[in-house]
């Protein structure tokens, strides 16, 4: 079993962005989690496993544009 995690921390709106923006591609495929910080903000956690790392470096790869995508997608829409 592989297994891999990426970590972003930002606001909650931003957050749920990006969230929404991975959920529409496969749900199953990750699991997404958002934690309180003392500064008001929030850590969102996507984690992948895998039966082996091939496998999970292509869902990691497809997760990592489809955010890369959103975050700068919003990045236009802010500014």
């Amino acid at each position: 079993m592989a297994s891999c995690e990426a970590r972003w921390v930002g606001d909650r709106e931003r957050a749920q962005a990006l969230i929404s923006a991975i959920e529409a591609d496969d749900p199953e495929m990750f699991n997404a989690e958002l934690t309180e910080m003392d500064d008001g903000q929030v850590e969102l956690v996507v984690r992948v496993e895998s039966s082996n790392i091939p496998s999970l470096q292509a869902t990691m790869d497809d997760l990592l544009a489809c955010l890369a995508v959103a975050e700068a997608s919003l990045e236009v829409i802010h500014d």
